[in-house]
């Protein structure tokens, strides 16, 4: 009897598996673009600007040469205290 519920156990961990498997696979389809002025200090993606190498290395939060990824045609839409995302690096 043990056998049997240690193989539904099995079986039903390797389906949810497979499921959470699946639904990271659309997210990752999911068309992205370079959001600038939306990232909190040391949490943008990669080259904010001069005096930066690569991700984690702003210095201010929502600088403006600071990119996050977004989903394609939500970076104008994020609302930051310094205004809307934008397409476009700022000074």
């Amino acid at each position: 009897m043990n056998r049997k519920y240690s193989s539904l156990a099995a079986t039903l961990a390797l389906g949810l598996a497979a499921l959470t498997g699946a639904a990271h696979a659309d997210e990752a389809k999911k068309p992205m673009e370079k959001c600038y002025g939306v990232a909190k200090a040391g949490q943008n993606d990669c080259a904010a600007g001069a005096g930066t190498s690569c991700a984690g290395t702003s210095k201010t939060d929502y600088q403006g040469n600071a990119w996050k990824l977004v989903e394609k045609g939500t970076c104008v839409t994020l609302k930051t205290p310094k205004g809307p995302g934008s397409l476009e690096a700022k000074a």
